[in-house]
């Protein structure tokens, strides 16, 4: 008999039945009880091999209900790009003298953006913020000459989506708060840029599972054809 976990006991419905989204998302609030405000989650399984470079999946996407949660956004910038980030409202700016906090442990923050200029700085920064998803690259606007712009996005609801080895898909949609409509909205937000991003090398079945759980919640499993608009 395997052991059951505190997300588990939380939930004795049937956990292989597949529901609508409306129908998920209901469940997924009914079940956040935890004293804070959980996070909801997507876990969306593709149908690629991300050991092949044709078949990686990563972007970026606005969620139009906004994540629920303060963003802490370091810039990595001089002179005017450093304060154009500062007046976008950029949590922590600097150039030599970041890059050395940040080799010394310093890692209080969500995002990182750099101006093209400081990627032979940022290059240092790899072994460090690679690992934990932060290292700053062009294909997901995180190196770009508009630091401002990209701040602005960082703190008003953009987040990144990268595949995992295991061909899934992890993000944070928004809070158990949130109304059904705005988790609903964020959802097919993610779902709509996870199909742009369909590589060239993936084939047969796109999304094979969805499945939907707030952060002490179960998971309930998503009909892939209610996911569209």
């Amino acid at each position: 008999m395997t052991k059951t976990s505190k997300r588990e006991k939380a939930w004795s419905g049937n956990r292989m039945v597949v529901h609508g989204l409306q129908d998920a998302v209901k469940l997924v609030k009914a079940n956040a009880t935890a004293k804070f405000d959980e996070s909801v989650e997507i876990a969306v399984n593709l149908g690629v091999d991300p050991r092949h470079a044709d078949q990686q999946v990563r972007g970026v996407v606005s969620l139009p209900s906004g994540t629920g949660r303060d963003v802490r956004v370091a810039v990595i910038a001089k002179d005017a790009k450093a304060e154009e980030a500062k007046a976008a409202g950029a949590d922590i700016v600097g150039a030599e003298d970041l890059v050395e906090r940040i080799q010394g442990g310093f890692l209080e923050f969500d995002r990182v953006i750099a101006s093209p200029d400081m990627m032979a700085l940022v290059g240092r920064l790899g072994k460090i913020l690679g690992p934990r998803g932060l290292m700053p690259n062009p294909r997901v606007g995180t190196v770009t000459p508009n630091v401002g712009q990209a701040v602005k996005d960082a703190k008003g609801g953009a987040i990144e989506f990268r595949v995992e080895k295991s061909g899934i898909v992890h993000a944070g949609v928004g809070k158990a708060s949130f109304t059904e409509e705005a988790i609903t909205a964020n959802v097919r937000a993610l779902m709509d840029a996870l199909s742009k991003a369909k590589p060239s090398g993936a084939k047969g079945v796109y999304v094979k599972r969805v499945s939907l759980s707030s952060t002490m919640g179960p998971g309930f499993k998503v009909d892939t054809a209610t996911l569209g608009a």
